[in-house]
C-alpha cells in the first residue's frame, strides 16, 4: 500500500497544514471545486443535512481501509470529502449570513473560519506522531472526519431554516416569522419581516439567477469582480506555501526534526487565537479595514520573509526572522484574508444571486488552493528564497483592488448594500428588470 500521510486526511480543510515528516505538502483536491457547481435543491439546514452523507459514509471506509487492504477506498473516500468540503464551505456561512441580525452578521459570518482552524489544530494534535499519525492509529484517525458530521445530523434539525428563504423562495411568511422569533428570543419581529419584504419586492423582476446569468448582469458587475479578486487572493496570496515552507524554515532555525510537528501545532493555536480574535473585532473594525489590515500584514510578512531567506546563510540569526515572518503572516491571514471573504459574498448579493455568487467564490478558492499546491514546488525551485515575492505581488494588488472598489458593509442592511453598488454599477436604484428583456419594445395595449 502507497504510503498515506493520515493526518492530512482528517479534515478537508487539514489539507493546507503541512504534519508529514520532510514538508511534503498536500495538494488541495480538484473535486472541492468541482462541487461547487452541484446546487443543492433544499436550500441551508437540507442541503446541510443531506451534505452529512459525504463526510459520514467516507470516514467509515477510510477506516475499514486497513481492514480491507484497499487504498482504493482512501482514494474514493477522499473524493466523496473533498464534496462534502466545497458544499459545506458554501452553505455553512450563506445559512449564518441569512439567520443573523445586522448587528451580528460579521461575527456569525467569521464563526465557520473559526472552527476551521479549530479543525485544522485539532488534525495537527490528533496527526502528531505519538498520538494517532502511526502504524496502529492511522485509520482511527481518518475516521475521525466523520464525528462532527454526526453529531450535525443530531444537532441541525432542531436549528431553524433561514427566514429569507422561507419567506423570499417558499413564499411561507407564518414559517419565516415563527424562525425568526425562535433566533431572536421576542415576538416583534415585523421590522425585520418588512425588510426581507422589501428584498423581495426588489428581486421580483430579476427571478433566479444562474451562474450564467451572473456573468452577464451589468447590475452584478463589481460584486462578481469583487468576489473573484478577493477569493482569488485569499488562496493566491500564499498561505499554503507558507505552510509548505515553515518545515524548513523551522529547521533551518535549528529546530530538531522530531520537534517540528509541536511547533506545527503552535501555528496552527495562533491561528485559531487570532480568528477567534476576528470574530470581535468584525463588527468594530469593519470589513473592510480588517482585509486592508490582513492583506498588508501578509504583504509585509512576505517580503521580510524573502530577505530573511536569502541571507539565512550569511547571518546567524536570519532563521529566526523567518520563524516570525511565518508567525506574524499567519497572524495577518487570520484577520482578514481568511474568515471576511466568504462574510463579504453573504453581504454583498441578494437572495436570487447569493447561491450563484457562492458557487463563483467557492470554485474560485478551491481552484486557486489547487493551483498554489501544483505550481508552488516549481516556483520554488526556479525562485528560490525568491519564491515569496510573487505572494508579496498578489497581496499588493488584492489590497489596492479592496481599497479602491470594495465598500464597507458593517451593521448595513442587503439592500442598504445593495444601493451602494447599485450607484458603482451605474443602473437603476430599483433592483433591476430582466436584462434580456431590456431591448423589447415597450408593450402598448389595443382598445
Amino acid at each position: 500500500m502507497a504510503k498515506v500521510h493520515p493526518e492530512c486526511l482528517l479534515s478537508p480543510f487539514s489539507a493546507r497544514i503541512t504534519l508529514a515528516k520532510g514538508g511534503e505538502q498536500p495538494s488541495a483536491l480538484p473535486e472541492q471545486a468541482w462541487s461547487n457547481r452541484i446546487r443543492a435543491r433544499r436550500k441551508g439546514k437540507g442541503a446541510l443535512l443531506f451534505n452529512n452523507i459525504f463526510s459520514i459514509v467516507p470516514a467509515i471506509l477510510m477506516g475499514c481501509s486497513k481492514v480491507a487492504k484497499s487504498f482504493e477506498l482512501i482514494i474514493i473516500s477522499r473524493l466523496l470529502v473533498g464534496i462534502c468540503a466545497g458544499l459545506s464551505s458554501n452553505v455553512v456561512p450563506m445559512y449564518l449570513g441569512e439567520l443573523a441580525p445586522k448587528n451580528l452578521r460579521g461575527a456569525l459570518g467569521v464563526v465557520p473560519q473559526l472552527f476551521i482552524t479549530v479543525g485544522i489544530l485539532a488534525a495537527q494534535i490528533f496527526g502528531l506522531r505519538n498520538l494517532l499519525a502511526n502504524e496502529d492509529g492511522w485509520p482511527i484517525l481518518m475516521g475521525l472526519t466523520g464525528v462532527p458530521a454526526a453529531l450535525q445530523l443530531v444537532l441541525l434539525p432542531f436549528f431553524p431554516e433561514s427566514p429569507r428563504y422561507l419567506l423570499i423562495q417558499k413564499k411561507d411568511e407564518a414559517a419565516a416569522k415563527k424562525a425568526l422569533k425562535t433566533l431572536r428570543g421576542w415576538d416583534s419581529v415585523d421590522a425585520e419581516v418588512a425588510e426581507i419584504r422589501q428584498e423581495d419586492e426588489a428581486e421580483k423582476a430579476a427571478g433566479f439567477i444562474s451562474v450564467l446569468k451572473l456573468f452577464r448582469m451589468r447590475s452584478l458587475r463589481w460584486q462578481l469582480l469583487s468576489v473573484i479578486i478577493i477569493m482569488g487572493g485569499q488562496q493566491l496570496s500564499g498561505v499554503n506555501a507558507i505552510y509548505y515552507y515553515a518545515d524548513q524554515i523551522y529547521l533551518k532555525a535549528g529546530v530538531q526534526e522530531e520537534q517540528v510537528q509541536y511547533v506545527t501545532v503552535g501555528t496552527g493555536a495562533v491561528n485559531v487565537v487570532m480568528t477567534f480574535c476576528a470574530v470581535f473585532v468584525v463588527e468594530l473594525l469593519g470589513r473592510r479595514l480588517l482585509l486592508l489590515l490582513g492583506f498588508s500584514i501578509c504583504l509585509t510578512a512576505c517580503c521580510v520573509l524573502t530577505v530573511a531567506l536569502a541571507l539565512q546563510d550569511t547571518v546567524s540569526w536570519m532563521p529566526y526572522i523567518s520563524i516570525v515572518c511565518v508567525v506574524i503572516y499567519v497572524v495577518g491571514h487570520a484577520l482578514g484574508p481568511s474568515p471576511i471573504p466568504a462574510l463579504l459574498i453573504t453581504e454583498i448579493f441578494l437572495q436570487s444571486s447569493r447561491p450563484s455568487a457562492f458557487m463563483v467564490g467557492g470554485s474560485v478558492h478551491w481552484l486557486s488552493n489547487f493551483t498554489v499546491g501544483l505550481v508552488f514546488p516549481f516556483i520554488q525551485e526556479g525562485l528560490g528564497a525568491y519564491s515569496f515575492i510573487v505572494f508579496a505581488v498578489i497581496c499588493l494588488l488584492t489590497t489596492i483592488y479592496i481599497f479602491l472598489i470594495v465598500p464597507e458593509t458593517k451593521a448595513k442592511t442587503f439592500m442598504e448594500i445593495n444601493q451602494i453598488f447599485t450607484k458603482m454599477n451605474k443602473v437603476s436604484e430599483v433592483y433591476p428588470e430582466k436584462e434580456e428583456m431590456k431591448e423589447l419594445p415597450p408593450v402598448t395595449s389595443e382598445q
